[in-house]
C-alpha cells in the first residue's frame, strides 16, 4: 500500500500535497469501510470490531460507512483525522479515484475543494496515478 508521501511524488510533478485540511473529510457521500478497515482502525482505537459497526458506521445498503457528526465531518475527524494512520482504504486513496478514469473533469471540480490538488494537470499523470493506486490496494 503506498503511503501518503508515495501518493504526493507523482511522475514529473508533485499534483497532491495532503494539507490535512478536512475540506475531504465532510459530506454526505459515505466513507465505505472494509472488514479489513474495521479490523485496522478497532485495533488503533483499542474497541472490538463486532461493535465497531453498531457504534460508528450506518449503513447504506447492506455496507458499513463511516458515521457523521452533526456538521457533516467524519466521526473520527477532531480539527485532524483522529485515525490518519489507519485511515480507511477509500480515504487513503484519495484524490487517486477511479471515476478520474471514466470523467478526468471530476479532477478540476475536486481541486475546487482541496487546496492540496494542484490545478492544471494533464489527464495522463493523474490517470496514470489512479491506475497505479487502484492496482497497489488490490494487491
Amino acid at each position: 500500500m503506498p503511503s501518503d508521501k508515495d501518493a504526493e511524488k507523482a511522475p514529473g510533478d508533485s499534483v497532491f500535497v495532503c494539507s490535512q485540511c478536512g475540506e475531504c473529510c465532510i459530506g454526505y457521500g459515505g466513507t465505505f469501510v472494509t472488514n479489513q478497515d474495521i479490523e485496522r482502525i478497532s485495533a488503533y482505537i483499542g474497541t472490538d470490531p463486532r461493535g465497531f459497526v453498531e457504534q460508528f458506521c450506518n449503513l447504506s445498503g447492506d455496507r458499513p460507512v463511516l458515521a457523521q457528526q452533526d456538521d457533516g465531518h467524519c466521526v473520527f475527524w477532531d480539527k485532524v483525522c483522529t485515525i490518519h494512520p489507519v485511515k480507511p482504504q477509500m480515504c487513503r486513496k484519495w484524490p487517486y479515484i477511479e471515476s478520474l478514469l471514466i470523467d478526468f473533469e471530476n479532477w478540476n471540480i475536486m481541486t475546487s475543494m482541496c487546496p492540496g490538488m494542484k490545478k492544471d494537470v494533464s489527464s495522463r499523470v493523474v490517470k496514470d496515478w489512479v491506475k497505479k493506486m487502484i492496482s497497489c490496494t488490490e494487491s
